[in-house]
């Protein structure tokens, strides 16, 4: 019985990561605009160039995975934040509302394996390697503060724009894409509790892509 069920477990872990894998291809090879029509931030040239190199394996994968999402989720919530002062479409503020909870709560858990599995806190600036996935500009130097100075640039453009529901999704669709990339590196990871996390942010951030190409068609309604 132990047998078959291991057998199971695996095949359902490889179904995850086909899934995960397929869904990142076909968000590689659309045409790299919005649903808006503008060319898409951190694409082309600098974010696909080295896309596909591999990240280190077991523990230093997950590790370098939890210092790199943590900052990417913060600059999720923070443009969010500004979204849910300014916007006045019910529909996007109800999307910021739910990318805020959701990313927060993952933030608190992915703090707490860290600590468990590392014994000391997430560092401010990522130290562990393995996220050499983005070859070349842009996400290649994720690493050194890399990932937040990113992050920094596109709250920062949000801030200061004039029409900030646009630039928001302007800003998010290419924003999850990167999570959905970064995410495919621990779909099949040994501990469950990462690959639960995948599974939830390939499903959830899936769909919100989905939910804001629908409402870039709004914007000039």
């Amino acid at each position: 019985l132990l047998p078959t069920l291991e057998v199971k477990a695996r095949s359902n872990d490889m179904k995850l990561l086909t899934t995960g894998m397929v869904a990142i291809a076909v968000l590689l090879t659309t045409n790299p605009t919005t649903a808006i029509g503008q060319p898409m931030p951190h694409q082309g040239g600098r974010m696909n160039g080295g896309m596909m190199g591999m990240m280190k394996s077991g523990t230093q994968t997950d590790r370098a995975f939890i210092e790199r999402m943590i900052p990417h989720h913060d600059g999720a919530i923070k443009m969010a934040d500004i979204i849910l002062k300014r916007s006045k479409r019910p529909e996007l503020r109800q999307l910021a509302l739910a990318i805020k909870q959701d990313q927060s709560r993952e933030i608190s858990q992915m703090k707490a394996w860290y600590q468990k599995w590392y014994q000391t806190s997430v560092p401010s600036t990522p130290t562990a390697g393995g996220m050499g996935m983005m070859g070349g500009g842009g996400m290649g130097k994720m690493g050194g503060g890399g990932m937040g100075k990113m992050m920094a640039a596109q709250v920062q453009q949000l801030e200061t724009a004039t029409d900030s529901d646009r630039v928001f999704l302007e800003e998010m669709i290419p924003h999850h894409k990167m999570a959905l990339m970064m995410t495919a590196h621990v779909v099949d990871s040994a501990r469950p509790e990462l690959r639960t996390l995948a599974k939830n942010i390939m499903q959830t951030q899936t769909a919100e892509i989905e939910k804001m190409r629908q409402l870039s068609k709004t914007l000039d309604r």
